[in-house]
């Protein structure tokens, strides 16, 4: 038994693929909160433009 944990332990051959699973849910996350902000920013626009036509 004690065998199979240390050779669990030593064994990295899943680790590559961890390493690119974290990645990519970080640049997710990121992408997600930009694009949350640029929504935002658009709806504003939009909305300044709208109360401005109709003023006029």
């Amino acid at each position: 038994m004690k065998d199979l944990f240390l050779r669990l332990w030593k064994d990295e051959s899943g680790q590559d693929l961890t390493e690119y699973a974290l990645l990519l849910v970080l640049i997710a996350l990121a992408a997600i909160t930009a694009m949350g902000t640029l929504a935002n920013a658009i709806n504003a626009v939009y909305t300044t433009a709208a109360k401005n036509l109709a003023t006029t």
